[in-house]
């Protein structure tokens, strides 16, 4: 018989690298690392450089994104990549909801108020009409 822990019960640690692929946070574990590595991670507000750092149960993370930044909370280790539902249970995602911006619609964005923007060809031929106008006597 081995004395190594079997595969059904999770360590209570594990590295940070791992954690985030287990969790479907990053696509491998090599971007993980480069991740890390880079500055964007960080655990319980302290940027981690090494992957090998030891996440456990009610760490908070930070990962930074490219359009946003994801915080979530280690509810458990993860023992392998399974599907989204499976790896979701690992976090709790403490995300802010995205502020709502002022969406304007398509047939908006493709007018524009009346006068703004480059004259007609009738309001260009009445500029110039009043910048020529008559010849004004000199006093």
């Amino acid at each position: 018989m081995s004395d190594k822990q079997p595969q059904s019960f999770p360590v209570s640690r594990q590295r940070l690298d791992k954690w985030l692929f287990f969790a479907r946070l990053m696509k491998s574990r090599s971007l993980a690392q480069k991740a890390i590595e880079a500055g964007d991670i960080s655990v319980n507000d302290t940027r981690m450089k090494q992957p090998s750092h030891a996440v456990k149960a009610g760490d908070r993370i930070v990962v930074s994104l490219d359009r946003r930044d994801l915080i979530v909370r280690v509810l458990l280790p993860g023992s392998r990549r399974g599907p989204y539902e499976e790896a979701r249970l690992l976090y709790e995602d403490l995300t802010p909801a995205p502020v709502p911006r002022e969406e304007r619609t398509a047939f908006e964005q493709a007018t524009r108020e009346r006068g703004s923007g480059r004259p007609t060809k009738k309001e260009r031929r009445d500029v110039d009409r009043l910048q020529s106008g008559p010849d004004w006597p000199e006093d």
